[in-house]
């Protein structure tokens, strides 16, 4: 039997909606979906949110990239389909995500 998603850390979540209150919504929304979710690939998490991407990065890791409050954010995140486990890593506006600087710090 496999539980509903852990997250680590939903807290930061909570933080980064309070830094960015037109993100608040979507964030909000994102980890009350994740926190149910019973996730076992990628393909599950886009029966979620269509348009979550899986990506390659610097230390040879896949990271998965979600869509925040309309596409003016990008969340990234590690999940751990066997384990069960989402971990929060960066949380960026479209601009910061698109110079890839994150990449290489992955």
């Amino acid at each position: 039997m496999q539980y509903s998603m852990r997250l680590v850390t939903a807290r930061q979540i909570r933080d980064w909606a309070g830094e960015r209150a037109d993100a608040a919504p979507s964030l909000l929304g994102w980890l009350q979906v994740t926190k149910s979710a019973r996730w076992q690939g990628i393909q599950d998490v886009r029966r979620s949110f269509s348009h979550a991407d899986p990506v390659k990065v610097a230390s040879g890791n896949t990271v998965t990239i979600f869509n925040i409050a309309g596409n003016r954010y990008r969340l990234i995140t590690a999940i751990h389909y066997n384990q069960g486990v989402v971990f929060t890593l960066r949380f960026l506006t479209h601009a910061e995500y698109d110079k890839e600087k994150w990449k290489r710090q992955l």
